[in-house]
């Protein structure tokens, strides 16, 4: 079963989510029935920042200077679905997920956030056409699973 690591490093998440490791560990249970990720126990951590922090990160890694709402670390992006190992680290801004949910849902938006990073963890991209349909196409299939009425 797939774990994460959740680090708090802006207040105002709490506002939003009460408890983000525990709100994490719910969509991790439905992730893991897909068949896709089934029997794929791997680690990483999300880290649950601002605009400030991530303006930081982006300068430092991508040498662009502004904010972004999503940014992945993969630890080794040469891992395809290897069992027991720690994939890397997704950080995510709070302002920019607040403000696109203002015309949607803060939790829809945070899920869509937090699974495009996973899934660049995972190796995959969005440089080519095909591989930002099949990346898009995975996510839907993610996000549908979270939001399908049961």
């Amino acid at each position: 079963m797939t774990s994460v690591d959740v680090v708090l490093d802006h207040y105002l998440w709490k506002k939003k989510i009460n408890n983000p490791k525990i709100y994490i560990n719910k969509k991790l249970l439905k992730l893991n029935k897909l068949s896709f990720f089934k029997n794929k126990p791997q680690n990483y951590t999300i880290f649950l920042t601002n605009n400030k922090k991530m303006k930081a990160l982006n300068k430092k890694f991508r040498n662009k200077n502004q904010p972004t709402d999503v940014l992945s670390f993969p630890l080794n992006n040469k891992i395809k679905y290897k069992k027991n190992v720690y994939l890397g680290d997704i950080a995510i801004s709070y302002e920019i997920i607040n403000k696109r949910s203002k015309n949607s849902n803060f939790f829809l938006e945070f899920d869509k956030m937090w699974i495009h990073g996973y899934l660049h963890l995972l190796g995959h991209n969005h440089k080519k056409k095909k591989d930002f349909e099949k990346m898009k196409k995975l996510e839907d299939l993610i996000l549908n699973n979270f939001y399908k009425k049961n």
